[in-house]
């Protein structure tokens, strides 16, 4: 497995919509594999294939607690959902403070559904139906949101998104002058 590099805003390919899987193979699943792994030494609980520049409908998440009450790790609980599908959502929402590793150092607050149910296609190809509920259910909102080209920065107010954009594109050029 290989650690892959995450593509930080305002990288223009964060932006772009991400294309239909149209079979699940060995590549992919070393790439679904990659990514997961990726995710857990970023210290995520999901990742979009778009951004680790792949414009696959692919995301990964594990959204489980990472340790007990006595700080010793729990079992790793992956998932892996290819062109998922939000086919239903709640009328209730919940506002949940997200992170994201295309935005680094930033959190806020986003008003979500607070249940939603997902279809795809699971790591082996397999047709999956999930019901999702609090984080998981954000966290499937968040990660399909990228497959469509949006960040959760989107979904704020448009001064907040402004401002926030403005403080990243500043800070990227800081970097790459370094």
């Amino acid at each position: 497995m290989a650690r892959l590099e995450i593509l930080t805003y305002p990288n223009p390919r964060l932006a772009e919509k991400s294309l239909p899987v149209e079979a699940v193979d060995d590549a992919l699943r070393r790439t679904i594999d990659d990514m997961i792994e990726t995710m857990y030494e970023e210290d995520g609980v999901g990742l979009a294939a778009p951004q680790v520049g792949i414009l696959k409908r692919v995301i990964v998440l594990d959204c489980s607690p990472r340790e007990d009450e006595d700080g010793n790790p729990l079992p790793k609980n992956p998932l892996a959902v290819v062109n998922p599908v939000i086919v239903t959502r709640s009328e209730e929402k919940i506002v949940w403070e997200e992170g994201c590793l295309s935005v680094p150092d930033y959190n806020d607050e986003v008003e979500r559904n607070a249940r939603c149910t997902v279809e795809g296609l699971g790591r082996d190809g397999e047709k999956i139906s999930i019901e999702a509920e609090g984080l998981l259910s954000v966290c499937f909102q968040h990660e399909i949101d990228h497959l469509d080209g949006v960040l959760f920065v989107d979904r704020l107010s448009r001064l907040k998104q402004q401002m926030v954009k403005k403080r990243l594109k500043k800070r990227a050029a800081e970097e790459e002058a370094v």
